[in-house]
């Protein structure tokens, strides 16, 4: 079970699952060293940092509501990579495609 505390978001990191795909994962450095974690473990291939202190903007307000009302921290034994990633047409998925295009990075 995930360790349940605020999550505040402040990063974006691309994520490669182990099919090669990648996705762009807008979280913290806690969920960046639960990453790490699951690459060493095999559970992702790899995670990189590709931007770090985005601004706090409206979009970034809002989807840290988002995740903090779908997702947990996971606690360092996890087993199973969780996809921080938002449901598709709702207003968090605008959320996030807002935060990608004004960090430039999508």
């Amino acid at each position: 079970m995930g360790e349940k505390h605020l999550i505040t978001i402040d990063l974006i990191q691309e994520i490669m699952r182990n099919d090669g795909t990648t996705y762009l994962d807008i979280s913290n450095m806690l969920m960046n060293g639960r990453a790490e974690l699951a690459a060493i473990r095999g559970l992702i291939k790899q995670v990189r940092i590709i931007q770090l202190n985005i601004p706090r903007s409206t979009a970034v307000v809002a989807y840290e509501k988002y995740l903090n009302e779908h997702f947990t921290l996971p606690a360092e034994d996890f087993t199973e990579w969780q996809e921080w990633l938002p449901e598709p047409n709702t207003q968090s998925e605008q959320d996030y495609k807002t935060i990608i295009r004004e960090n430039h990075v999508g």
